[in-house]
């Protein structure tokens, strides 16, 4: 990236968060991600800018010395920051405004500090030639995918119905989104592959911001920002069709939509479910076996084919995420008393707070101290600051987003190690990701209490008789897709 020659026109709008905004460059696979800040702190110029590069480099650092060790070097990418020409920056700001949504615009994309982070545009491959199918970009947000085993845990529902469903109500009821989501995360770990197509077809029905599909680097389902606004199926299956069918199929004999959804399905289901290991992919090894009750009766109601217990691969991605999350044993209500013992400790021993790295830095240090806590309370500061460490990671993990990138082989190419699936047709070169790894702050903790109790209070209210809704059918047995991984 030559900085001294920072063209606004060769980038365009990719996505935004509620902490950044996300440009890609249009030829290169290359995004920069900008900070956003609510429009009050624009009065602080000086300090927005110093934040901003303190910001990034926290970024950075969380993601390589603590979530790369937890989660795995292939999977992570950590970025650079990069320092930014000021006048390249405000022309590229005011190019993707009129792009937001207008929901995202309460704050503003950071114009000021000259600092963003680099990486790879995950939704493209780096060498993708031209003249092949363009690559797809399959991006899930797969949420916190167990039911709490803390006995802190006092309110009774929460060991039945998991936090995503129980939130579904309190976001519809205020109007954040107009329908309920029927996905359930815990459905897609349980390693159970009806229960995971079965959570799939629920994120493409409603897939809110926790399921996005991109071609080519262009976002062409899901993502959106606008609460009552349908997707349109039959328009993403016309798109994905070629991909799964040879043309003289697509010719003679069109297949239906529920088809191509589930060569889809069939498609991330391989890709969440492969193990990896340092040399890439390898036959996946059901030996990890999750810890506690699986099913959450928000869901639909299973068969019992469906209850039949099946455990996740132990490296496959999926696994990984899960057992980073599981660093969260307390629970919100049992580790909210230990927020305020840290608290009370820094309001009598303030200089504690660097000592702590209550802020940081995310460092080796910092990985340690969260690793060596104590078991068991024995009353000391540290481990109090032990488990919120804990809990800010297994925060990250739950907020994580996957990213599954695939793109046809070919003719006779094979790039790569090869996952065998019977009939395979059509091949696949993939790529797995984990993105969205910013460390939780310290001081969200109270906010986070404070949800809980609102999510399930308003869930325990809202309850009440429905109809029992049968299962989809489920189309499993045509397996006839072979994906060929390789690291980004």
């Amino acid at each position: 990236m030559e900085l001294d020659k920072m063209d606004e026109n060769g980038w365009k709008y990719h996505g935004e968060g509620n902490k950044s905004i996300v440009v890609s460059h249009i030829q290169h696979s290359q995004v920069l991600r900008f900070l956003k800040y609510s429009t009050e702190d624009l009065e602080h110029l000086h300090q927005t800018s110093e934040q901003a590069l303190q910001d990034i480099h926290n970024i950075v650092d969380f993601s390589t010395h603590i979530m790369r060790p937890l989660l795995g070097e292939i999977n992570v990418h950590h970025g650079e920051p990069v320092k930014l020409p000021l006048d390249f920056v405000k022309r590229l700001a005011l190019r993707v405004e009129q792009e937001r949504p207008e929901s995202r615009t309460d704050k503003v994309m950071d114009q000021f500090s000259g600092w963003a982070l680099c990486l790879p545009n995950l939704t493209k491959f780096p060498d993708h030639h031209r003249e092949h199918r363009p690559p797809l970009c399959i991006e899930i947000k797969p949420k916190c995918g167990f039911l709490p085993f803390s006995r802190q845990v006092t309110k009774e529902v929460k060991w039945k119905v998991c936090r995503f469903c129980m939130h579904q109500r309190l976001k519809v009821s205020s109007g954040v989104w107009k329908r309920l989501s029927k996905y359930c995360p815990l459905d897609l770990f349980s390693g159970n592959t009806q229960r995971m197509y079965l959570a799939i077809r629920n994120l493409l029905d409603e897939p809110q911001n926790n399921l996005k599909i991109f071609r080519d680097g262009e976002l062409i389902y899901g993502g959106m920002d606008d609460a009552g606004q349908q997707h349109d199926l039959n328009k993403l299956t016309q798109q994905l069709r070629s991909y799964f069918f040879p043309t003289n199929m697509l010719i003679q004999d069109p297949p239906s939509n529920k088809a191509v959804l589930n060569k889809l399905s069939q498609v991330i289901i391989t890709a969440l479910l492969t193990s990896w290991d340092a040399e890439g992919p390898t036959q996946p090894t059901r030996d990890y076996v999750p810890v506690g009750r699986d099913q959450c009766h928000a869901s639909l109601p299973l068969l019992d084919c469906l209850k039949a217990h099946q455990s996740l691969p132990k490296d496959c991605v999926l696994s990984k995420i899960l057992q980073v999350q599981r660093l969260d044993d307390l629970d919100i209500e049992g580790l909210y008393p230990l927020y305020k013992r840290v608290e009370r400790h820094l309001v009598e021993c303030p200089e504690e707070r660097t000592r702590l790295q209550i802020d940081g830095p995310y460092n080796e240090k910092f990985l340690e101290r969260m690793r060596h806590c104590p078991s068991e309370d024995n009353g000391s500061i540290e481990y109090a600051v032990g488990k919120v460490h804990q809990y800010r990671v297994a925060m990250t993990a739950k907020d994580c987003s996957i990213m599954i990138t695939l793109t046809p082989c070919e003719g006779d190419e094979i790039l790569g190690s090869t996952l065998e699936i019977p009939h395979s047709k059509p091949k696949f070169r993939s790529a797995v990701s984990i993105v969205d790894l910013d460390p939780k702050p310290y001081e969200s903790i109270p906010h986070i209490y404070k949800l809980d109790s609102q999510i399930v209070s308003n869930y325990v209210k809202s309850m009440q008789s429905e109809p029992k809704q049968g299962l989809p059918e489920l189309f499993l047995d045509d397996k006839d897709c072979t994906l060929v991984f390789h690291p980004v």
